[in-house]
């Protein structure tokens, strides 16, 4: 079964073409990771599964839905973190978590949820009080309020310490196992190596390489990709 289709995508602002032409799927059960430097496409391409953004060309589904016709049913079945994400400096943690539960028609357990991110001690607390990793997990739990099939992390360990990183990744692996298909948007290949079962290079909007990160490691797959994505500015 297919979690995630993307046909011929193409995206562009002004003269910059973003997202050239680009085509993959995701298989249901699957952490499908996309990489690729800054500025590569990643996020273009992101916000255009997510229903963010519209496509100037090409098909996408997400779980057989249009992301931008069938938005309202989509909700309820696409769980995203997005990487520049924020709450309000005041908001708490339980807060947060019952306004996003509100969104939705049958939304996860709160205290499970948090103790499965290990935030049930941080339910009190203030967004602006919170550490960068426990932020990040906050903002994984929201994504995850609503009972997702499918979940999209972008760049979810950016700025987090050796600990923090392999714990989150622990929380991703956890979250697969209870059936989440998982999109995840990195530029760190030992991520991606630990975590995808599958992973798509972007370089400068295009499509460089697909494969598992054993297939694409040569020798190893962070130094596939830096052939693959170097050289040009």
């Amino acid at each position: 079964m297919t979690a995630i289709e993307v046909e011929r995508l193409r995206k562009r602002y002004g003269a910059k073409v973003a997202v050239d032409d680009v085509s993959f799927t995701v298989a249901e059960g699957e952490i499908f990771g996309l990489l690729g430097r800054n500025g590569a496409g990643k996020s273009s391409t992101v916000d255009c599964i997510a229903g963010l953004r519209v496509p100037d060309q090409g098909r996408i589904r997400v779980a057989g839905l249009d992301p931008r016709r069938d938005q309202r049913e989509l909700r309820h079945l696409l769980g995203v973190q997005l990487q520049e994400s924020a709450l309000p400096a005041k908001l708490t943690v339980a807060e947060a978590m019952r306004l996003f539960a509100s969104f939705y028609r049958s939304p996860a357990d709160i205290a499970g949820l948090l103790d499965m991110l290990d935030l049930t001690e941080k339910r009190n607390t203030r967004y602006r009080g919170l550490s960068g990793g426990q932020k990040q997990r906050l903002s994984i739990a929201l994504a995850l309020i609503g009972r997702p099939r499918i979940a999209i992390l972008d760049e979810l360990t950016t700025g987090l310490d050796p600990v923090a990183r392999r714990d989150t990744w622990a929380f991703v692996e956890d979250i697969r196992n209870q059936g989440v298909t998982i999109m995840l948007v990195t530029h760190f290949m030992t991520e991606a190596e630990r975590l995808c079962d599958r992973v798509a290079i972007l370089d400068h909007g295009r499509l460089a390489a697909i494969g598992t990160p054993a297939q694409l490691a040569r020798p190893t797959l962070e130094d596939t990709f830096v052939a693959l994505t170097a050289g040009r500015p």
